[in-house]
C-alpha cells in the first residue's frame, strides 16, 4: 500500500491513533515489535492554532517510530488547514483526520464522529487540509452516527473526490462504541467503492483475526488499537503469522514484565517520574490483567507513584509466577 511516497507491507499492522495512549513512548514501543506505521495521539485544531503547549507536545515525533502521521481533529476546515499547516513544524509523514472519535467531548463540540452527520462539512475539511499541506492526507472515520445512517460508503468517496490519500474505517458506528463486533461486510464495500488504500480498524488482536480481517474485508493495511493495550508484542504476532503462518505464543511472563518496566521508563523519560507514574497506571494495569491475582494487583498498581514501586511489583509477580 501506498502513501504518497511510503510504502507500507499488507502483512504487517500500524497502530491506530489513542488518546492518552498512543504517546511517544509507546508508538516507539509498537515500532520495536514490528508496527510499520503509527498515528499520534489526536491534536486539537483550535488548541494548536492557538499555541496550546500540550497540543505541540502531542505532535512531537521521533526517527524511532517512522513513518508516522500526526492526527488533528476539528469543525472548522479553515482552522483545521491552518493546524495542517502548523503540525508540520513537526515533520509528520501523513496528516490524518479524525472524524471517528465517539468520545462526547469531542463529538459534542462537532469534531471526530459528529462530521458523520454532516458529510458536505467533512468534504470541505478534508480539501482544505490536503489544499494546505504537500504530505498526504488521511481520513480515519466510523461506519456511520448510528445504524440507521450508514455513510461510510459516502464518506469515503468523498475524500477521494477532496484528495485524500487513504481512508481508515472503524467498523462500528459512534452509537455502537466499542461493543459489538465489527461489520467487516461494511469495511469490504467502502473497499469496493473508492480506487484509494482503504485501512481496516477494529478487533484485530492477534494473527488470526488480522487475516480474518484483510480476507473479509480485502483492505489494503491494518491498524490495531486497543489490541496493543499492555500487548506491544501483537505487531510481531501479526507479521510472523501473514507472512509465515506462524503462530507465535504470548511472551513467558518475565519477558511481559520485562516489557512494562521499558515501556513505563521510557514514559518517565519523556514526561518525568510524577507525571509519567501516574499515566504509568493504566498501561501497567493492561499488562498484568491476565495474570492470576489481577483483580488485588490493580489495587496496587492504582497508587503507584515511583518507579522504584514498579519494579518491585513486577518482581513480586514474576516471583509469584502468577498465570493461570
Amino acid at each position: 500500500m501506498k502513501l504518497g511516497t511510503i510504502e507500507l507491507d499488507s502483512r504487517t499492522a500500524g497502530l491506530a491513533p489513542m488518546a492518552g495512549v498512543a504517546d511517544r513512548a509507546f508508538r516507539e514501543l509498537c515500532c520495536e515489535f514490528g508496527a510499520t506505521y503509527v498515528v499520534s495521539e489526536m491534536v486539537s485544531s483550535k488548541g494548536l492554532t492557538m499555541h496550546d503547549r500540550k497540543s505541540r507536545e502531542l505532535l512531537v515525533l521521533s526517527e524511532k517510530e517512522r513513518p508516522a502521521a500526526a492526527q488533528i481533529f476539528g469543525s472548522d476546515p479553515a482552522v483545521m488547514a491552518a493546524c495542517a499547516r502548523e503540525t508540520m513544524a513537526f515533520a509528520p509523514d501523513v496528516i490524518d483526520i479524525n472524524m471517528g472519535c465517539p468520545a462526547p467531548k469531542i463529538a459534542g463540540n462537532g469534531g471526530g464522529s459528529a462530521l458523520l452527520k454532516d458529510l458536505p462539512l467533512a468534504e470541505a475539511i478534508i480539501r482544505a487540509v490536503v489544499q494546505a499541506v504537500d504530505v498526504p492526507v488521511t481520513v480515519k472515520m466510523r461506519l456511520g452516527w448510528d445504524e440507521d445512517t450508514p455513510v461510510a460508503v459516502e464518506l469515503a468517496r468523498r475524500a477521494e473526490d477532496a484528495g485524500a490519500a487513504a481512508v481508515t474505517v472503524h467498523g462500528r458506528t459512534r452509537r455502537q462504541m466499542y461493543a459489538p463486533p465489527v461489520d467487516t461486510g461494511a469495511i469490504a464495500e467502502v473497499k469496493r467503492s473508492v480506487s484509494i488504500p482503504v485501512i481496516a480498524n477494529g478487533d484485530v488482536t492477534d494473527g488470526p483475526s488480522a487475516a480474518k480481517m484483510l480476507e473479509e474485508t480485502g483492505c489494503d493495511y491494518l491498524l490495531v488499537g486497543r489490541g496493543a493495550l499492555g500487548r506491544p508484542w501483537v505487531f510481531s504476532q501479526i507479521e510472523s503469522y501473514l507472512k509465515y503462518e506462524r503462530v507465535l505464543p504470548e511472551p513467558p511472563l518475565s519477558e511481559q514484565m520485562r516489557v512494562m518496566l521499558r515501556h513505563i521508563r521510557r514514559i518517565c523519560a519523556y514526561k518525568g517520574e510524577r507525571v509519567g507514574m501516574r499515566e504509568a497506571r493504566k498501561h501497567a494495569a493492561w499488562y498484568i490483567r491476565e495474570i492470576r491475582g489481577a483483580a488485588a494487583y490493580r489495587q496496587r498498581v492504582g497508587a503507584l507513584s515511583t518507579l522504584e514501586e514498579l519494579e518491585a511489583l513486577a518482581f513480586e509477580i514474576v516471583s509469584n509466577g502468577c498465570v493461570d
